[in-house]
């Protein structure tokens, strides 16, 4: 069971010492950033809920921080966060659909769908083990 959240991070580059410095146009660089998703069920799980709307981030001074903190930059240089999309297996899949189903309450939704949809936008991409 394996999945990860995928972002793009766009980074400012900043010399750590004062008398070296960066041509404007060479100092912006963008990443790919993945992130493991907490087996559902698990301390963490929600991070989809908390953290995306309508697969976009939902929180952009939120989302910079999370991203500075992962990459171990500091948050100045963090300018956007852009989520991607959620890569998994179908065993994760099937998991992360069981345990939202086991309470809809919390995602104020009446089907697994409508979570999924509301929370991940299209942004699902399944994938089989081989794949990786």
């Amino acid at each position: 069971m394996d999945a990860h959240y995928t972002f793009r991070v766009r980074v400012r580059l900043e010399p750590a010492r004062e008398f070296v410095s960066l041509e404007p146009s060479s100092a912006q660089t963008t990443v790919t950033l993945f992130r493991d998703a907490p087996q559902p069920g698990t301390d963490g799980w929600l991070f989809f809920r908390n953290t995306l709307w309508r697969g976009d981030v939902s929180d952009q001074e939120h989302a910079r921080r999370l991203a500075a903190d992962w990459l171990g930059v500091p948050e100045r240089s963090i300018e956007a966060v852009d989520f991607r999309e959620l890569q998994t297996d179908a065993e994760y899949f099937d998991a992360l659909k069981a345990e939202i189903a086991a309470d809809l309450e919390p995602f104020n939704a009446d089907t697994v769908s409508e979570v999924l949809s509301k929370y991940l936008g299209s942004s699902i991409r399944v994938t089989d083990a081989e794949d990786d």
